[in-house]
C-alpha cells in the first residue's frame, strides 16, 4: 500500500493498551494487520504459539513459533501476559516484556488473542480497553472459516462449536465492533484507541 502523507495520518492522543478479541474467522488477524500496516503508532503485540507455521508466516513477524518446551519455561518464569489453550491443541500466550516496552515508549499497543487470553489481562490490567470483534451475521462466518481452508472440516467443526461460546461473552467487553468490512471495522477500533482514523 502507498504511504500516505504525514498530515493524514492519525495522532496518538494517550498509549493504552487495547485487546481485541471474538470468535475464530472473525477477522481479528485481517484487521490487526490493517491497523498494524497502516497506523505506524500502533504497536500489534506478536504472540508465542506452540503450533507450526502455516504457509506464509513469518518467525518473529507473525508469531514467535517456539517448542512445548520454550513455552513451558516461559510460563513457569512469569513471562507472558496471558496464555491459553486454543481449540484443545496449541498453546498462545503474549510475552510481558515486549507489551510493556512498547508501552513504555509511548506506543498505543494492540492485543489480537482469543477469548481465555481477554479474561487472564482483564485480571491483571483491568484499565484496559476491551473490544470485541463480531461478524456481521453467522453465516457470513461460517462462511470466512469454510473459505480460508486451512482447517480439516473437524476443525472446522471444533471451531464453530467455539464460536457459539466467545459470541455468548460479547457483554464481558467495554465495546463491540462489527466486521462488516477491514477498513470500516479498523476505523471503529482505532477511533476506540484514542486514534483519528485515516482520511480515504
Amino acid at each position: 500500500m502507498l504511504a500516505r502523507p504525514a498530515s493524514k495520518e492519525a495522532s496518538v492522543s494517550q498509549p493504552r493498551l487495547t485487546v481485541l478479541a471474538g470468535p475464530p474467522a472473525v477477522g481479528k488477524g485481517t484487521v490487526s494487520t490493517y491497523i498494524r500496516d497502516n497506523y505506524p503508532m500502533v504497536w500489534l503485540s506478536v504472540s508465542a504459539t506452540t503450533r507450526p507455521p502455516r504457509p506464509g508466516e513469518v518467525d518473529g513477524v507473525h508469531y514467535y513459533f517456539v517448542s512445548p518446551e520454550e513455552f513451558d519455561r516461559l510460563v513457569a518464569d512469569g513471562e507472558l501476559l496471558e496464555w491459553a489453550v486454543v481449540h484443545g491443541r496449541n498453546r498462545y500466550g503474549t510475552l510481558r516484556r515486549t507489551v510493556q516496552a512498547a508501552m513504555d515508549e509511548g506506543r498505543s499497543v494492540l492485543l489480537e488473542i482469543d477469548l481465555q487470553g481477554a479474561r487472564q489481562v482483564k485480571e491483571t490490567m483491568p484499565e484496559a480497553n476491551f473490544v470485541f470483534l463480531a461478524p456481521p451475521t453467522w453465516d457470513e462466518m461460517v462462511r470466512r472459516l469454510v473459505g480460508r481452508g486451512t482447517e480439516t472440516p473437524e476443525e472446522q467443526q471444533q471451531r464453530l462449536e467455539t464460536a457459539k461460546l466467545e459470541l455468548a461473552a460479547e457483554p464481558e467487553f467495554n465495546h463491540t465492533v462489527v466486521n462488516d468490512t477491514v477498513e470500516h471495522a479498523a476505523d471503529e477500533l482505532v477511533s476506540l484507541m484514542g486514534l483519528r482514523p485515516l482520511q480515504r
